[in-house]
This record gives C-alpha cells, structure tokens and sequence, in this order.
C-alpha cells in the first residue's frame, strides 16, 4: 500500500475518531486490530476494540487538532501527532472523579496497516500532563 493511501486510512480513521462514528473508526481497522491505549492494557480484536471506543466516548468529549499524518514509503507503518482538546465527562475507573474538566495536551498515535486496514493502534499522551490539569498540581 503506497504511503499516499496509508495517509488517507489514517485520516479516514482520525477523521471518524472526531466526529465520535466507531462504526466509520472499525471499517478502518483489521478484524485482530492490536490496540495499546496509553498506559493501558492490550486489546485485540475489533469487538474489543469496539469496547474501548464506547467507554472512550463515555468518559470523554474529546477533539483532536493540528493533526499531522507521515507514513513509511511502503506505507505499513504510520504515525499521527496532534493536539487533544477535551473535557472529562465520566469518571474513569481508577483515575480522578470527572467534574466536566478541560484539558488540552499533544498527542501521538503510531499505527501499522495490513492489506489496507488498521492492524495496530499504540496511543500515547503525558499522563501526568493530563492529571495535573484534572486535579492540580498535586498530580504530579
């Protein structure tokens, strides 16, 4: 798959994520996508990963902007940096309670494809970046 075409998934992908459409986000994806959430656990699979995206949106309103995509020539391996714009709406299972606070922060997905789908997704964004601006400095 040409990196062009890798550019436009991964877009097509970031693009569902924004306007929160799992089902436009999972057409994207391998049946086994690999998917390793920031500071998280490893899901495989697309009901797994269906999964994450329902608790995703459920705790969190989230936008991401100044997106930029880059792809390898061969276009098997991608990556997407950005910028997380979002309010916490739903406490999250061990982290913080949600009181609809905002955050922004940069972010990095890096993605592999696989006969032109999504076969793995790997997030990452500063945690403690995140929890300073949910509760404080005290986070840190």
């Amino acid at each position: 798959m040409p990196a062009a075409a890798t550019i436009a998934l991964v877009a097509r992908y970031l693009d569902a994520a924004n306007r929160g459409d799992t089902a436009a986000m999972l057409a994207c994806v391998a049946d086994d996508v690999v998917h390793d959430a920031n500071q998280g656990v490893r899901r495989v699979g697309r009901i797994a990963f269906a999964d994450f995206c329902g608790h995703v949106a459920r705790c969190y309103a989230e936008r991401l902007e100044n997106v930029v995509i880059m792809a390898t020539p061969d276009g098997a391996r991608a990556g997407a940096e950005f910028n997380v714009v979002g309010t916490y709406l739903e406490t999250d299972p061990g982290l913080p309670p949600a009181t609809g606070q905002a955050y922004r922060l940069p972010g990095a997905i890096l993605f592999a494809v696989h006969d032109g789908r999504i076969s793995r997704v790997t997030s990452y964004f500063n945690l403690t970046d995140w929890l300073t601006q949910i509760i404080g400095d005290d986070a840190g």
